[in-house]
């Protein structure tokens, strides 16, 4: 299975608030051939590290397509870019984050620029919560562990709430 985190803390101009940026991004997606097999509800969450920022509006999506992963992740940065997103700093607000999560059971180191899955994924409650609601059995290729023991470790300050 392949997962895509979506978020968003800034409005878009174009799109108009995050929550909508983010249904936005699907749909680009799906626009690229991309299928979008199965999706999270919305969450609100805080930055993670902790700032004054907005809150950001996360979720995760399960796709189907025959690029690989790198291909895959040039597509995400080029629906990024489109929906006005610029890569200043890392944790900066931004108007729309498209990071792939996983790729199946596949295993990269970054030699070529690419981490798989996400070096993060699993500190992050913001994808842990999404995640959970479309694949709760999922297990950590690397680390062989599921989702619910990596939840059990969230910190306490990764406020995290479903959105109606």
């Amino acid at each position: 299975m392949i997962f895509i985190g979506i978020g968003a803390n800034l409005p878009s101009e174009r799109f108009g608030p995050p929550r909508a940026t983010c249904e936005a991004a699907l749909v680009a997606i799906e626009e690229r051939g991309i299928t979008v097999a199965q999706r999270s509800r919305w969450f609100r969450s805080a930055p993670v590290p902790a700032s004054d920022q907005p809150w950001y509006v996360n979720g995760v999506a399960r796709v189907e397509t025959l690029l690989d992963p790198q291909a895959l992740l040039g597509v995400l940065h080029d629906i990024e870019a489109r929906f006005g997103r610029l890569r200043a700093e890392r944790n900066a607000p931004r108007i729309l984050d498209l990071d792939l999560l996983a790729y199946g059971e596949r295993v990269m180191d970054g030699k070529d620029g690419l981490v798989l899955p996400h070096p993060r994924m699993h500190r992050r409650a913001f994808v842990l919560f999404p995640l959970a609601d479309i694949a709760a059995g999922w297990r950590h290729p690397v680390l062989q562990r599921g989702i619910q023991d990596f939840l059990a470790e969230i910190p306490a300050n990764q406020d995290i709430e479903p959105m109606k």
